[in-house]
Protein backbone atom coordinates (compact mmCIF):
# COMPACT_ATOMS: atom_id res chain seq x y z
CA UNK A 1 0.00 0.00 0.00
CA UNK A 2 1.50 3.37 -1.37
CA UNK A 3 2.44 6.13 1.52
CA UNK A 4 0.38 9.06 2.31
CA UNK A 5 1.20 12.15 -0.06
CA UNK A 6 3.36 14.86 1.35
CA UNK A 7 2.25 18.25 1.38
CA UNK A 8 3.42 19.15 -1.75
CA UNK A 9 2.07 15.61 -3.35
CA UNK A 10 5.04 13.55 -3.23
CA UNK A 11 4.93 9.88 -2.23
CA UNK A 12 7.37 10.11 0.11
CA UNK A 13 8.03 11.48 3.66
CA UNK A 14 8.99 15.76 3.55
CA UNK A 15 12.34 14.21 5.15
CA UNK A 16 13.00 12.44 1.70
CA UNK A 17 12.50 15.32 -0.55
CA UNK A 18 14.24 18.15 -1.71
CA UNK A 19 13.01 21.61 -2.30
CA UNK A 20 14.48 24.70 -3.98
CA UNK A 21 12.80 27.65 -2.56
CA UNK A 22 13.11 31.03 -4.50
CA UNK A 23 14.15 33.70 -2.06
CA UNK A 24 13.40 37.37 -2.87
CA UNK A 25 14.61 38.96 0.71
CA UNK A 26 10.36 39.48 1.18
CA UNK A 27 7.93 38.25 3.84
CA UNK A 28 6.36 35.87 1.51
CA UNK A 29 9.60 33.88 0.27
CA UNK A 30 10.65 33.80 3.51
CA UNK A 31 7.90 32.51 5.07
CA UNK A 32 7.68 29.63 2.60
CA UNK A 33 11.41 28.87 2.90
CA UNK A 34 10.16 28.70 6.89
CA UNK A 35 7.19 26.52 6.11
CA UNK A 36 8.76 24.34 4.31
CA UNK A 37 11.94 23.83 6.79
CA UNK A 38 9.21 23.22 9.44
CA UNK A 39 7.49 20.47 7.91
CA UNK A 40 10.82 18.77 7.70
CA UNK A 41 11.69 19.13 3.65
CA UNK A 42 14.78 19.43 2.99
CA UNK A 43 15.35 23.25 1.93
CA UNK A 44 17.80 25.13 -0.76
CA UNK A 45 17.30 28.67 -0.72
CA UNK A 46 18.07 30.27 -4.04
CA UNK A 47 18.49 34.25 -4.04
CA UNK A 48 19.08 36.12 -7.49
CA UNK A 49 21.10 39.49 -7.99
CA UNK A 50 19.09 40.76 -11.17
CA UNK A 51 20.60 43.90 -11.29
CA UNK A 52 23.16 46.79 -10.18
CA UNK A 53 21.55 48.83 -7.56
CA UNK A 54 22.40 52.58 -6.54
CA UNK A 55 21.58 53.86 -2.87
CA UNK A 56 18.53 55.18 -4.34
CA UNK A 57 17.34 51.74 -5.77
CA UNK A 58 18.21 49.50 -2.32
CA UNK A 59 15.80 52.43 -0.56
CA UNK A 60 13.12 52.44 -2.38
CA UNK A 61 10.13 49.57 -1.65
CA UNK A 62 11.46 47.34 -5.03
CA UNK A 63 12.10 43.60 -4.70
CA UNK A 64 15.25 42.09 -5.62
CA UNK A 65 17.77 44.73 -4.12
CA UNK A 66 20.69 44.84 -2.85
CA UNK A 67 19.21 45.16 0.80
CA UNK A 68 16.67 42.39 0.13
CA UNK A 69 19.68 40.09 -0.76
CA UNK A 70 20.86 40.27 2.93
CA UNK A 71 17.89 39.87 3.83
CA UNK A 72 17.21 36.36 2.17
CA UNK A 73 20.54 35.73 3.41
CA UNK A 74 19.28 36.36 7.08
CA UNK A 75 16.38 34.34 6.98
CA UNK A 76 18.05 30.98 5.89
CA UNK A 77 20.80 31.66 8.55
CA UNK A 78 18.00 31.85 10.80
CA UNK A 79 16.34 29.16 9.26
CA UNK A 80 19.78 26.79 8.87
CA UNK A 81 18.91 26.12 5.43
CA UNK A 82 21.55 26.33 2.58
CA UNK A 83 21.64 29.55 0.97
CA UNK A 84 22.75 30.18 -2.62
CA UNK A 85 23.28 33.93 -4.99
CA UNK A 86 22.61 33.04 -8.37
CA UNK A 87 24.72 36.42 -10.56
CA UNK A 88 22.38 37.19 -13.03
CA UNK A 89 22.29 40.66 -14.12
CA UNK A 90 23.27 40.10 -17.57
CA UNK A 91 20.21 37.70 -18.14
CA UNK A 92 17.95 39.78 -16.56
CA UNK A 93 19.15 42.95 -18.80
CA UNK A 94 18.59 40.61 -21.88
CA UNK A 95 15.43 39.23 -21.09
CA UNK A 96 13.51 41.53 -19.25
CA UNK A 97 15.49 45.40 -19.35
CA UNK A 98 16.19 45.45 -22.78
CA UNK A 99 12.68 44.59 -23.74
CA UNK A 100 10.94 46.70 -21.12
CA UNK A 101 13.08 49.92 -22.90
CA UNK A 102 12.32 48.66 -26.62
CA UNK A 103 8.79 48.11 -25.24
CA UNK A 104 7.92 51.96 -24.37
CA UNK A 105 9.97 53.37 -27.67
CA UNK A 106 7.10 51.56 -29.32
CA UNK A 107 4.74 53.36 -27.75
CA UNK A 108 3.38 50.11 -25.01
CA UNK A 109 3.03 50.08 -21.71
CA UNK A 110 5.16 46.97 -20.39
CA UNK A 111 5.22 44.93 -18.23
CA UNK A 112 8.98 43.09 -16.88
CA UNK A 113 6.84 41.20 -14.22
CA UNK A 114 5.69 38.86 -16.50
CA UNK A 115 9.04 38.84 -18.91
CA UNK A 116 10.84 38.27 -15.13
CA UNK A 117 8.85 35.05 -14.49
CA UNK A 118 8.88 33.76 -17.89
CA UNK A 119 12.51 34.03 -18.77
CA UNK A 120 14.94 34.42 -15.45
CA UNK A 121 13.01 32.91 -12.53
CA UNK A 122 11.12 30.20 -13.81
CA UNK A 123 13.34 29.33 -16.70
CA UNK A 124 16.72 29.56 -15.43
CA UNK A 125 15.74 29.25 -12.00
CA UNK A 126 13.96 25.82 -12.94
CA UNK A 127 16.87 24.55 -14.58
CA UNK A 128 18.97 25.14 -11.59
CA UNK A 129 16.81 23.54 -9.35
CA UNK A 130 16.54 20.47 -11.66
CA UNK A 131 20.57 20.78 -11.73
CA UNK A 132 20.34 20.52 -7.77
CA UNK A 133 18.06 17.08 -8.29
CA UNK A 134 15.17 19.46 -6.29
CA UNK A 135 11.97 17.26 -6.38
CA UNK A 136 10.30 21.09 -6.37
CA UNK A 137 10.63 24.47 -7.11
CA UNK A 138 8.77 26.36 -4.16
CA UNK A 139 7.92 30.25 -4.32
CA UNK A 140 5.57 33.00 -2.85
CA UNK A 141 3.44 33.50 -5.37
CA UNK A 142 -0.25 33.88 -4.31
CA UNK A 143 -1.54 31.74 -6.87
CA UNK A 144 -2.95 28.15 -6.22
CA UNK A 145 -2.19 25.02 -8.32
CA UNK A 146 -4.47 22.43 -8.13
CA UNK A 147 -3.40 18.36 -8.99
CA UNK A 148 -6.35 16.41 -10.57
CA UNK A 149 -6.33 13.42 -12.21
CA UNK A 150 -2.31 13.60 -13.06
CA UNK A 151 -2.90 16.98 -14.12
CA UNK A 152 -1.87 20.11 -12.49
CA UNK A 153 -3.73 23.58 -13.03
CA UNK A 154 -3.55 27.10 -12.37
CA UNK A 155 -6.27 28.90 -9.93
CA UNK A 156 -6.77 32.85 -8.71
CA UNK A 157 -5.45 32.69 -5.08
CA UNK A 158 -8.10 33.22 -2.11
CA UNK A 159 -6.69 36.38 -1.57
CA UNK A 160 -8.02 38.02 -4.19
CA UNK A 161 -6.32 41.07 -3.42
CA UNK A 162 -2.86 39.77 -3.64
CA UNK A 163 -3.42 36.98 -6.50
CA UNK A 164 -0.78 37.18 -8.90
CA UNK A 165 -1.88 34.72 -11.48
CA UNK A 166 -1.72 37.78 -14.15
CA UNK A 167 1.72 37.90 -13.79
CA UNK A 168 2.65 34.07 -14.51
CA UNK A 169 -0.14 33.41 -17.81
CA UNK A 170 3.33 32.66 -19.98
CA UNK A 171 3.93 29.71 -17.22
CA UNK A 172 4.58 26.90 -19.23
CA UNK A 173 2.75 22.96 -18.35
CA UNK A 174 6.34 21.16 -17.51
CA UNK A 175 6.60 24.22 -14.78
CA UNK A 176 2.95 24.13 -13.54
CA UNK A 177 3.54 20.70 -12.75
CA UNK A 178 7.48 21.08 -11.34
CA UNK A 179 6.11 23.97 -9.48
CA UNK A 180 4.62 24.61 -6.02
CA UNK A 181 2.38 27.46 -4.33
CA UNK A 182 1.95 26.91 -0.70
CA UNK A 183 0.36 30.93 0.00
CA UNK A 184 -2.03 30.18 -2.90
CA UNK A 185 -4.74 29.18 0.05
CA UNK A 186 -4.19 31.61 2.55
CA UNK A 187 -4.56 35.65 3.51
CA UNK A 188 -1.76 38.33 3.40
CA UNK A 189 -2.02 38.39 6.78
CA UNK A 190 -1.69 34.66 7.79
CA UNK A 191 1.36 35.04 6.05
CA UNK A 192 2.79 37.56 8.38
CA UNK A 193 1.13 35.64 11.32
CA UNK A 194 3.32 32.42 10.36
CA UNK A 195 6.22 34.72 9.60
CA UNK A 196 6.20 36.55 13.21
CA UNK A 197 5.95 33.12 14.89
CA UNK A 198 9.11 31.64 12.95
CA UNK A 199 10.40 34.60 14.67
CA UNK A 200 11.23 36.01 11.18
CA UNK A 201 13.26 39.64 10.84
CA UNK A 202 11.42 40.19 7.73
CA UNK A 203 7.54 39.63 8.87
CA UNK A 204 6.76 43.22 9.36
CA UNK A 205 8.75 44.00 5.95
CA UNK A 206 6.37 46.08 3.59
CA UNK A 207 5.55 44.65 -0.04
CA UNK A 208 7.57 45.89 -2.89
CA UNK A 209 5.67 48.41 -5.12
CA UNK A 210 7.85 49.39 -7.43
CA UNK A 211 9.86 47.79 -10.63
CA UNK A 212 12.93 46.32 -9.38
CA UNK A 213 15.16 48.20 -11.41
CA UNK A 214 13.33 51.53 -11.74
CA UNK A 215 14.46 54.08 -8.62
CA UNK A 216 11.37 55.44 -7.24
CA UNK A 217 9.01 54.57 -9.96
CA UNK A 218 11.14 56.97 -12.70
CA UNK A 219 11.03 54.55 -15.82
CA UNK A 220 11.92 57.45 -18.07
CA UNK A 221 15.36 57.74 -16.59
CA UNK A 222 16.03 54.15 -17.26
CA UNK A 223 15.46 54.36 -20.51
CA UNK A 224 16.98 57.48 -21.22
CA UNK A 225 20.20 55.56 -19.52
CA UNK A 226 19.69 52.71 -22.12
CA UNK A 227 18.50 55.24 -25.26
CA UNK A 228 19.86 58.52 -24.84
CA UNK A 229 18.34 59.42 -27.55
CA UNK A 230 14.87 58.35 -26.71
CA UNK A 231 13.26 61.74 -25.96
CA UNK A 232 12.56 63.41 -29.14
CA UNK A 233 9.93 66.10 -29.85
CA UNK A 234 6.92 65.36 -31.57
CA UNK A 235 3.20 66.76 -32.41
CA UNK A 236 -0.10 66.01 -29.88
CA UNK A 237 -3.01 65.60 -31.79
CA UNK A 238 -6.61 65.42 -30.70
CA UNK A 239 -8.64 62.76 -32.34
CA UNK A 240 -9.74 64.66 -35.61
CA UNK A 241 -6.29 64.89 -36.31
CA UNK A 242 -5.65 68.51 -35.36
CA UNK A 243 -2.09 69.40 -34.03
CA UNK A 244 -2.83 71.12 -30.43
CA UNK A 245 0.73 70.69 -28.65
CA UNK A 246 4.05 69.57 -28.83
CA UNK A 247 5.26 66.67 -26.15
CA UNK A 248 8.65 65.79 -25.22
CA UNK A 249 9.06 62.21 -26.10
CA UNK A 250 6.40 59.47 -26.52
CA UNK A 251 8.42 57.79 -23.30
CA UNK A 252 6.35 59.94 -20.82
CA UNK A 253 3.40 58.98 -21.75
CA UNK A 254 1.08 55.86 -21.82
CA UNK A 255 -2.51 54.92 -22.65
CA UNK A 256 -5.25 56.59 -20.35
CA UNK A 257 -2.88 59.15 -18.90
CA UNK A 258 -4.24 62.31 -17.99
CA UNK A 259 -1.96 64.53 -15.78
CA UNK A 260 1.53 65.64 -18.06
CA UNK A 261 -0.22 66.30 -20.73
CA UNK A 262 0.01 70.37 -20.99
CA UNK A 263 -3.06 70.90 -22.89
CA UNK A 264 -5.79 73.06 -21.44
CA UNK A 265 -9.26 72.10 -22.96
CA UNK A 266 -13.51 72.56 -21.65
CA UNK A 267 -12.80 68.98 -20.48
CA UNK A 268 -9.83 66.45 -19.00
CA UNK A 269 -7.82 64.81 -22.26
CA UNK A 270 -6.48 61.82 -21.71
CA UNK A 271 -3.83 59.90 -24.10
CA UNK A 272 -5.91 57.55 -26.35
CA UNK A 273 -2.89 56.41 -28.51
CA UNK A 274 0.76 56.32 -29.32
CA UNK A 275 1.88 56.26 -32.93
CA UNK A 276 5.69 55.12 -32.34
CA UNK A 277 6.82 55.72 -35.93
CA UNK A 278 5.46 58.90 -36.19
CA UNK A 279 6.09 60.16 -33.02
CA UNK A 280 2.71 61.38 -32.33
CA UNK A 281 0.48 61.00 -29.07
CA UNK A 282 -3.40 61.33 -30.07
CA UNK A 283 -5.87 62.76 -26.66
CA UNK A 284 -9.05 63.06 -26.34
CA UNK A 285 -12.06 62.50 -24.44
CA UNK A 286 -12.20 59.78 -21.42
CA UNK A 287 -15.06 57.81 -23.99
CA UNK A 288 -12.32 57.74 -26.49
CA UNK A 289 -10.37 55.11 -24.13
CA UNK A 290 -13.79 52.98 -24.14
CA UNK A 291 -12.72 49.06 -25.77
CA UNK A 292 -14.93 46.74 -26.33
CA UNK A 293 -12.38 44.66 -28.81
CA UNK A 294 -8.72 43.50 -28.37
CA UNK A 295 -6.08 41.34 -30.44
CA UNK A 296 -3.75 39.35 -29.04
CA UNK A 297 -0.56 37.93 -30.20
CA UNK A 298 2.43 35.38 -28.70
CA UNK A 299 -0.54 34.03 -26.56
CA UNK A 300 -0.10 30.82 -24.04
CA UNK A 301 -2.61 28.00 -23.39
CA UNK A 302 -1.81 26.61 -20.11
CA UNK A 303 -4.96 24.51 -19.20
CA UNK A 304 -4.96 21.48 -21.62
CA UNK A 305 -8.67 20.73 -21.58
CA UNK A 306 -10.27 22.48 -24.49
CA UNK A 307 -13.32 21.87 -23.23
CA UNK A 308 -12.75 24.90 -20.83
CA UNK A 309 -13.32 27.16 -23.59
CA UNK A 310 -16.62 26.05 -24.02
CA UNK A 311 -17.73 27.61 -20.41
CA UNK A 312 -18.13 31.05 -19.10
CA UNK A 313 -15.12 33.13 -19.98
CA UNK A 314 -13.40 35.95 -18.26
CA UNK A 315 -10.36 38.04 -19.11
CA UNK A 316 -8.27 40.39 -16.67
CA UNK A 317 -6.69 43.01 -19.20
CA UNK A 318 -4.29 44.80 -16.00
CA UNK A 319 -2.79 43.89 -13.30
CA UNK A 320 -5.08 45.51 -10.32
CA UNK A 321 -8.15 45.24 -12.97
CA UNK A 322 -11.31 43.10 -12.57
CA UNK A 323 -12.54 40.06 -13.92
CA UNK A 324 -14.51 40.85 -17.35
CA UNK A 325 -16.58 38.32 -18.61
CA UNK A 326 -15.51 37.99 -22.97
CA UNK A 327 -15.47 35.67 -25.87
CA UNK A 328 -12.27 34.72 -27.29
CA UNK A 329 -11.47 33.82 -30.94
CA UNK A 330 -8.38 31.65 -30.65
CA UNK A 331 -6.12 30.81 -33.95
CA UNK A 332 -2.82 29.66 -33.29
CA UNK A 333 -0.90 31.94 -31.60
CA UNK A 334 -3.26 34.95 -32.15
CA UNK A 335 -6.76 35.64 -30.48
CA UNK A 336 -9.72 38.13 -30.82
CA UNK A 337 -11.31 39.14 -27.69
CA UNK A 338 -15.11 40.54 -27.38
CA UNK A 339 -15.73 42.13 -24.01
CA UNK A 340 -18.78 41.54 -22.74
CA UNK A 341 -18.30 44.87 -20.80
CA UNK A 342 -17.08 47.30 -21.90
CA UNK A 343 -13.35 49.01 -20.22
CA UNK A 344 -11.47 51.71 -20.22
CA UNK A 345 -7.58 52.50 -21.19
CA UNK A 346 -6.62 49.05 -22.11
CA UNK A 347 -2.83 49.27 -23.33
CA UNK A 348 -0.44 47.57 -26.49
CA UNK A 349 1.71 46.00 -24.21
CA UNK A 350 0.00 44.75 -21.33
CA UNK A 351 -1.53 40.97 -21.08
CA UNK A 352 -5.04 39.51 -20.98
CA UNK A 353 -5.19 37.08 -19.36
CA UNK A 354 -8.24 34.09 -19.37
CA UNK A 355 -10.02 32.55 -16.75
CA UNK A 356 -13.06 30.16 -16.60
CA UNK A 357 -14.87 29.12 -13.21
CA UNK A 358 -15.25 26.17 -12.30
CA UNK A 359 -16.33 24.29 -8.08
CA UNK A 360 -12.84 24.49 -7.25
CA UNK A 361 -12.50 28.60 -8.41
CA UNK A 362 -11.16 30.48 -11.12
CA UNK A 363 -9.22 28.58 -13.46
CA UNK A 364 -6.16 30.25 -15.30
CA UNK A 365 -5.97 28.88 -19.08
CA UNK A 366 -3.12 31.41 -20.00
CA UNK A 367 -3.24 34.71 -22.29
CA UNK A 368 -1.30 36.66 -24.42
CA UNK A 369 -0.05 40.31 -25.38
CA UNK A 370 -2.06 42.83 -26.20
CA UNK A 371 -1.46 44.49 -29.96
CA UNK A 372 -4.13 47.13 -30.11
Amino acid sequence: MSEELNSLGFNKKPSETTVVVAMSGGVDSSTVAGMMKKEGYKVIGITLKLYDDGKEVAASKQCCSGQDIMDAKRVAHKLDIEHKILYYQDKFKQGVIDNFVESYLKGETPIPCVQCNQTVKFKDLFEVAKDLNADALVTGHYVKSITEKNTTNMYRAIDENRDQSYFLFNTTREQLDYLRFPLGGMLKDKTREIAKNLDLNVADKPDSQDICFVPNGDYVSVIQKFKPDSLKKGNIKDTNGKVIGVHDGIINYTIGQRKGIGISDINPLYVVKIIADKNEIIVGPKECLVRSKINLKDLNIITDDQNDFTKELFVKVRSTGRLIKAKIDISNAFAKVDLLEEEHGIAPGQACVFYSKNNLGYKVLGGGWITN
